[in-house]
């Protein structure tokens, strides 16, 4: 069995990454780390905020430092941020580093769940199902090269999704087999 290392999940914003990403640790005992609030808490903003204010660079900038020391500390499961995987240097760290998993939905699904959330920067537009498959076609590719596992999403409940991929780490001796 492989030494524990990290879980990171990667996917559209509303894909699920932090609730499905916060249920594994706890099953697995890891610490759960998810990275837009890491970066809200240093910066004291909320994402949104700083977007606003600084930018979309200056945040990838610092989205980009946050990956690279959480990918460093001990073994825990880590929740990116949707756009995370359009730097380079990020889809190194998660490809080398961890275990990274494509919470793989539809921009439709996403757009189901997203459509009342006033604090997602990127779909604060007119349309923001095109803006999701917009960013669905341009963020696919980089998330399937990423990934070691890709879960497509549909409509299970979180338990459901949590003990998909607890099943898959599992069965590629990532962790060990629960006692059921």
């Amino acid at each position: 069995m492989t030494t524990p290392t990290h879980v990171a999940f990667v996917g559209l914003p509303g894909s699920g990454k932090s609730s499905v990403g916060r249920h594994l640790a706890r099953r697995l005992g890891w610490a759960f780390l998810d990275s837009d609030h890491v970066i809200e808490h240093r910066i004291g903003l909320s994402i949104r905020e700083f977007f606003e204010r600084e930018g979309e660079e200056a945040f990838r900038d610092l989205e980009e430092a946050v990956i690279d020391e959480l990918t460093l500390g001990p073994p825990s499961v880590v929740s990116t941020g949707g756009g995370a995987v359009l730097r380079s240097a990020n889809r190194q760290h998660l490809k080398q580093r961890t275990h990274a998993v494509y919470l793989h939905s539809p921009p439709e699904e996403v757009f189901r769940r997203l459509r009342h959330d006033q604090n997602r920067p990127l779909l604060q537009v007119a349309d923001p199902l095109a803006r999701l498959r917009e960013l669905y076609s341009l963020r696919d590719p980089l998330y399937r090269e990423t990934a070691r596992f890709v879960m497509e999403t549909g409509r299970p409940s979180v338990a459901s999704l949590v003990n998909a991929v607890a099943m898959q780490l599992e069965l590629a001796g990532i962790v060990p087999a629960t006692q059921g």
